[in-house]
């Protein structure tokens, strides 16, 4: 496995670890055609590969409440790379990526984004390019998911309120 001080690289304010470990969850969840599209001069690049992209099954676990004890859900498929990025003769950077699926060019092109967000000179366009595109994508995934579960809502309360209401219409 792959850790944060594989790549000298460091980038100002917040610990690298931290925002490494923020911007990977969110191109593990970002669509191929958003990273394709953000990527689209960097996929030329020809990286060394140190894993290929290779899909496998990974256990899910879950907790009840939360808080309970763990448990096994099921398995879900899971593709993976890692691959190394030389921006010059001194440094190069790691890049990694698990993503849901088989689908391996979404796992490179993960892969090819965590390089190069490591180089500082390429660091805020990628954050404005592709970074921010794909928060705005899974806010709105989040909204259109929260409004489609607010149509199945039941207010209790409100049901009590009207089943009293038509009890004490009928006794007056």
């Amino acid at each position: 496995m792959f850790h944060a001080f594989d790549s000298d690289v460091s980038i100002e304010g917040e610990s690298q670890h931290a925002q490494r470990q923020q911007w990977i969850a969110l191109l593990a969840r970002a669509p191929e055609d958003l990273l394709e599209s953000a990527l689209a001069v960097d996929a030329a690049l020809t990286p060394q590969w140190l894993r290929r992209p290779e899909t496998g099954l990974m256990m899910v676990q879950g907790r009840i409440g939360g808080t309970g004890e763990r448990f096994n859900v099921g398995e879900i498929t899971v593709t993976r790379c890692a691959l190394r990025l030389a921006h010059d003769v001194g440094s190069s950077a790691v890049g990694v990526s698990y993503v849901l699926g088989r689908n391996h060019r979404q796992a490179r092109l993960a892969a090819l984004a965590d390089a190069l967000l490591q180089d500082p000179t390429r660091h805020e366009a990628l954050q404005l390019s592709l970074l921010e595109p794909v928060r705005q994508y899974l806010e709105k995934i989040q909204w259109q998911r929260h409004q489609r579960a607010q149509t199945t809502k039941v207010d209790f309360l409100t049901v009590a309120r009207e089943a009293g209401d038509s009890e004490e219409a009928e006794v007056e």
